[in-house]
């Protein structure tokens, strides 16, 4: 296989080294998940102060409480160091001109699955991982696999969901609805559309594992919408919560700019459009999809963030806060929040207003990194006095809510 490949840039017909377009890749999933982790933290608060979505003003930045868990603790994900300790080198998988072909790797977890079971593939993709920058990369939507897979073997949504795993942002979760609305066809999914998740634990309290579920019918309703971005969301519209609904919106958000990375296609990703399909979509939609909107729009510009700063600055009013809050937690995430790159990214920033909402993002992204304030106070320590304020601010406030 040719050591080059040509991705989607701002720059016809460039090329990069297929270890840099593996990068680039891991960074996108990487982006998005933590975005859907965003609105899981976000609906949380908002149900615990008494506040429907639908009655959040739009323009309220704390929208964006930005996280970005360490994958150890929030995946269940085990260390380098432990991962070390096994190699799969002696059963190689999807060699040569297979070696980037998501069909090669997603036959061998459904095999693995289904010959030997769910603990085992996920061990063998633990140890892969650490070893194969495309399974590094493609972790989110190759734990999807894993989670439909499993959904052949445990029909009952609960006896799935005992035999899970959240490695990888969950996506075992997210794989197992897609094939649990598959099985069950548009028609039964949408008569039963507000009972699937009801039996998982936590729906009364908002639980993470409810999250995930109805976050999952989401992408499950791309598919039985044959990947139709707008009749997935209308069909979301059904759930009865507005809790629900939102959570829904993020999946199929989430699935779009996912599917292509899973060698899909999607009518919503415009290289020449970045913004779209969050200028395109209703009221309701917009706040979610400008939260999972911003990776592509990364992507598209060649991770150039001056480019997408100025793509920001001209979204519809009120979401160029809540755009350049994201590239501040993109900042952080893609520095593993390290003070000084992170700063000199949000200086990017044209003004004042640029600048300061990309380090509100990412003092929330570096609390929620090192799960303390102290590298935060050194980020906001290093900032211009006129942002050491508002960043100070935001780390006091933000700490104290997690």
């Amino acid at each position: 296989m040719s050591s080059f490949c040509v991705v989607s840039t701002n720059r016809q017909g460039t090329f990069l080294p297929y270890n840099e377009v593996m990068k680039i890749f891991t960074k996108i999933i990487l982006i998005t998940l933590v975005s859907a982790l965003v609105l899981f933290l976000a609906l949380r608060i908002y149900d615990n102060q008494g506040a429907s979505v639908e009655n959040i003003p739009e323009s309220d930045t704390s929208l964006v409480n930005f996280i970005n868990q360490s994958v150890g603790e929030m995946t269940g994900r085990e260390t380098s160091e432990e991962k070390s300790k096994t190699s799969t080198s002696d059963f190689p998988i999807c060699e040569g001109a297979e070696s980037a072909s998501f069909k090669c790797y997603e036959k061998h977890y459904t095999d693995l699955v289904l010959e030997q079971g769910i603990p085992e593939a996920f061990a063998d993709i633990r140890v892969r991982e650490n070893e194969n920058s495309y399974i590094k990369s493609q972790c989110h939507p190759l734990a999807h696999v894993i989670g439909r897979a499993a959904a052949k073997v445990f029909p009952d949504i609960l006896d799935a969901y005992s035999k899970g795993d959240s490695y990888c942002w969950s996506g075992y979760y997210h794989g197992l609805l897609e094939e649990i609305i598959d099985k069950k066809g548009k028609d039964k999914t949408l008569e039963e559309l507000n009972t699937i998740c009801s039996r998982v634990p936590g729906k009364d309290v908002f639980s993470f594992d409810y999250y995930n579920c109805v976050h999952g019918l989401g992408h499950g309703l791309m598919g039985a919408a044959g990947q139709n971005l707008f009749d997935a969301l209308s069909m979301c519209d059904k759930l009865e919560g507005s809790w629900e609904r939102s959570s829904c919106y993020s999946g199929v958000f989430m699935e779009n700019v996912i599917i292509e990375s899973k060698g899909g296609t999607t009518e919503y990703l415009r290289p020449s459009e970045p913004v779209y399909p969050c200028n395109a979509v209703g009221a309701d939609y917009k706040p979610v999809c400008y939260l999972m909107q911003t990776s592509y729009m990364l992507k598209v510009s060649n991770n150039n963030f001056a480019t997408v700063f100025d793509l920001c600055s001209k979204v519809e009013s009120p979401y160029p806060e809540t755009c350049y809050q994201s590239l501040g937690r993109d900042a952080s995430g893609q520095s593993s929040s390290d003070v000084e790159k992170t700063k000199n990214t949000c200086y990017l920033g044209k003004d004042f207003d640029q600048k300061s909402n990309c380090i509100i993002g990412a003092v929330k992204d570096f609390i929620s990194y090192y799960h303390s304030d102290t590298e935060a106070k050194k980020l906001c320590g290093a900032l211009t006095a006129d942002l050491q304020t508002i960043c100070s601010e935001t780390a006091e406030s933000y700490y104290q809510s997690l």
